[in-house]
């Protein structure tokens, strides 16, 4: 199941990757398993074709990767994610997003449709989640005016920029807008899938752990308006 956004944006010219994409491509084809690949694949819900290279021996090579090489900028930080990104197996994506959580500090507000790009190109939850609470959750806590595209993402038709505008304020803790958060929350509030229900239960929960009194009045107020599993998911950690 692969699905594919809009036209990428233009990869800018980047000797550090021109660097590291040859490392990568290098590192992690030597350490393919076909038979674990098509494991991860059928796993993936066959989102995309793996290497199969497990989690913890993926990051390991990664850092052999990326050893001695210097701090990126913002057009370096594009460069290796959209390459990353045009490459069809998995374990690239990955480590794309795990690069740009690295470095998403060293983004300006402009790096935005990129992210919103990566976002919807081969999504599935598992770029998704980690794209939205620490790439556009960070630049929005950089640039607050960015609340204002969060605001159109929420009704997006696309149900995973929808899902990242709800999880992007995941990290923010006592910084969370709560107003924004528990709006969030009542605009899809209604809606049909699975993955948008459940991310509202699970931003809620993480805002729970901040500020537990806030979430339980938050429901008691709205509980009819949410599926049961939204709100088994935000109550999960500090009951009724």
């Amino acid at each position: 199941m692969t699905v594919t956004g809009a036209a990428p944006p233009e990869a800018p010219h980047s000797a550090l990757a021109d660097a590291v994409l040859t490392r990568l491509t290098a590192t992690y084809a030597g350490a393919a398993d076909p038979d674990r690949a098509a494991q991860m694949r059928a796993y993936m819900k066959d989102v995309a074709p793996f290497l199969g290279i497990p989690t913890p021996e993926r990051r390991a090579l990664s850092r052999t990767v990326l050893a001695g090489t210097a701090r990126p900028d913002e057009a370096d930080c594009t460069a290796i994610a959209l390459r990353c990104w045009s490459l069809p197996e998995r374990e690239y994506h990955y480590f794309a997003v795990d690069y740009l959580r690295r470095y998403a500090a060293r983004c300006s507000s402009a790096f935005l449709p990129v992210a919103r790009y990566l976002l919807t190109t081969v999504p599935w939850w598992d770029t998704v989640d980690a794209l939205a609470a620490h790439v556009v959750g960070t630049l929005v806590a950089a640039d607050p005016a960015l609340t204002v595209d969060m605001d159109a993402w929420i009704t997006d038709d696309d149900l995973w920029v929808a899902r990242a505008a709800l999880l992007h304020q995941l990290r923010h803790k006592e910084r969370t807008d709560t107003e924004r958060l528990f709006g969030y929350c009542l605009l899809q509030s209604g809606h049909p899938d699975f993955f948008i229900r459940k991310a509202i239960g699970w931003s809620l929960r993480e805002y729970a752990k901040t500020d537990p009194e806030a979430v339980r009045g938050f429901l008691a107020r709205e509980r009819g308006r949410f599926a049961p599993l939204t709100v088994r998911e935000a109550l999960k950690n500090i009951g009724a």
